[in-house]
């Protein structure tokens, strides 16, 4: 199998990884599965500057978001998310504001979810990484 692999300039280049990996098409002319890799509030160059919990979890889903309209795709056609946090407490205390986050960015789709507390994350900065699932037509 040969995937496509998807990074996106704007979220600057991966080292070691690839931020999508698009499988090929099945056969009867299904749509193809999206790897979206876990990503953190990072820019381009790397840093995390947003420190506070709800505009990170925001660029987080604006970079999945990126990763699945590069390959075709959009909100609508993400099948599962996977979030991280570093504190949980966090998450819940900013529940009204993330929901708002989050329909702005999704709008009114919800796929599968979890979501799961980690001791930490791989930038020492970053309070949240998510990763997902999509079906691109």
């Amino acid at each position: 199998m040969t995937f496509d692999i998807i990074n996106p300039e704007s979220l600057g280049a991966p080292k070691g990884w690839s931020h999508g990996m698009l499988a090929p098409a099945g056969g009867g002319g299904g749509g193809r599965l999206l790897f979206v890799a876990g990503q953190d509030a990072a820019d381009a160059s790397g840093v995390v500057a947003e420190s506070g919990f709800v505009e990170q979890f925001s660029r987080v889903l604006e970079k999945i978001l990126t990763v699945v309209r590069e390959s075709g795709g959009g909100p609508e056609d993400i099948g599962r998310l996977t979030i991280f946090v570093s504190d949980i407490e966090a998450y819940l205390d900013s529940r009204k504001p993330l929901g708002e986050a989050y329909r702005r960015l999704m709008g009114r789709h919800y796929p599968a979810m979890a979501l799961v507390e980690v001791k930490r994350l791989m930038d020492p900065n970053a309070l949240v990484e998510i990763e997902a699932t999509a079906v691109i037509s």
